[in-house]
């Protein structure tokens, strides 16, 4: 089963990303990163409860 995230700049807070993860395979949450517009950098974005 397929879980739908949201994914949040862990410098300014700006929700960006949207993913998905199998919660089964991957019970702990989900760290990326990814390039953020509001920072003008890549930067680590986690996944929002």
């Amino acid at each position: 089963m397929r879980e739908k995230l949201i994914f949040k700049c862990s410098v300014c807070g700006e929700e960006n990303y949207l993913g998905s993860r199998n919660k089964r395979k991957h019970p702990e949450k989900m760290v990326i990163k990814k390039y953020c517009p509001r920072c003008n950098k890549q930067t680590e974005h986690k996944e929002k409860k």
